[in-house]
């Protein structure tokens, strides 16, 4: 995996040191430079894939050398293949040659980082720029259980510097550097809708109905906030309500192949709660939507994780105007679902379950300016950097 290394750029950041990430090949001819490697979808742009490639001309032995953004659909294990089906699908996939060089370092340098980087890795550093194609999705990843081995299902990104006469011949893994990235979303600016639903059942031989309320103070929730939601019931009808549950379910639609759904609870409060007959019910509920609590669980969605570092339950999906869903690989969402037990007699007792859902988005707040990782990877960067190797 890549090392993190300090540079001293204090003219780009506030701090007198900033995180670099590098990684070289096994027989040193190129080695990738990146000053992040979390990328920003902000809903009408994304963060554009920069960074720095240093060669071995001595290596090289006159070979080229291309670098190669690409973000993978995987369904599978890499090795398995049924009926002529691969399980696995290149979402978007571009490659650029870096050396010998085809315009001038001026014009693919965009950002400091990559100006400080060039003056400091010396002349056989080459600078390179990718932007994102709007239709991409993000990051995510479902879950693997204890028991299960190879590649997990997933959406990746990664940028793939390698050497060869041509870009398209075999690549040597001697000759190639792969470096795994992420692109993530932040929640958008906060809504003023509050998410309300409201719901009447009427039941034979009743007349009058059992009427439910469930709101939520507001749409958007951030990773490891607890979500508060309120339930009136209005019990008029003869039957009797008990065994209120709550819960937050995550729903997952694999949708690229097989449009296979995930639909896991990842928070719940079981009550023995009740409504009789004529009466009414107005309490506030509180869930806790962790990755904590549904560790080793297979087939719960998660936001891409880099190696070594921890991640959290996957954000909700925003799916941009005029974009097919099919491209997107994984859609989640998440609902809150109210669960009660409705009781009658008649010559004995007999019971049926009734359910209320509401939706709401579970996502990232949206950072300060001049951050652009989520807080746990920072902190991560923070921890494990080692001394200036320079």
């Amino acid at each position: 995996e890549a090392a993190e290394v300090h540079l001293s750029v204090s003219e780009v950041t506030m701090s007198p040191k900033h995180v670099v990430f590098k990684k070289i090949s096994r027989d040193k001819s190129v080695a990738v430079y990146m000053a992040k490697r979390d990328f920003v979808d902000h809903c009408d742009f994304v963060d554009p894939v920069d960074g720095v490639i240093v060669i071995d001309p001595a290596q090289l032995k006159g070979k080229k050398v291309y670098v190669m953004l690409s973000c993978t659909f995987r369904y599978g294990r890499q090795d398995m293949d049924v009926m002529g089906v691969a399980f696995r699908r290149d979402l978007f996939l571009v490659t650029r040659q870096v050396y010998p060089e085809l315009q001038d370092k001026e014009k693919l340098t965009h950002t400091k980082i990559q100006k400080k980087l060039l003056k400091k890795l010396g002349d056989n550093a080459f600078p390179f720029f990718f932007e994102f194609p709007d239709n991409l999705p993000c990051s995510v990843a479902l879950q693997p259980g204890p028991s299960d081995v190879g590649k997990k299902c997933a959406v990746e990104f990664e940028v793939k510097a390698f050497c060869a006469e041509h870009q398209d011949e075999k690549i040597d893994k001697q000759s190639s550097v792969r470096l795994s990235i992420r692109k993530i979303q932040f929640s958008p600016e906060n809504s003023k809708v509050v998410p309300v639903t409201e719901t009447t059942f009427e039941f034979l031989m009743s007349e009058k109905p059992l009427h439910i309320k469930l709101s939520l103070p507001k749409e958007t929730f951030y990773h490891g906030e607890p979500v508060k939601v309120n339930v009136e019931i209005t019990n008029s009808s003869s039957r009797n309500v008990k065994d209120i549950s709550m819960s937050v379910e995550q729903v997952t639609n694999v949708v690229l192949y097989s449009n296979d759904k995930y639909v896991k609870s990842v928070a719940k409060e079981d009550t023995t709660d009740s409504v009789p007959s004529g009466t009414s019910l107005k309490k506030d509920y509180t869930l806790y939507p962790l990755l904590a609590y549904n560790k080793d669980r297979r087939g719960i969605a998660l936001d891409g994780r880099l190696k070594h570092e921890d991640t959290n339950l996957a954000s909700s999906t925003i799916v941009k105007d005029e974009v097919l869903k099919e491209v997107q690989g994984m859609l989640v969402s998440y609902k809150v679902v109210l669960r009660m037990i409705v009781s009658y007699r008649c010559v004995s007792v007999f019971y049926s379950e009734v359910s209320v859902e509401l939706p709401f988005r579970l996502m990232h707040p949206k950072p300060e300016p001049g951050i652009t990782g989520v807080c746990v990877c920072v902190c991560v960067c923070v921890c494990v950097c080692v001394d200036n190797l320079y």
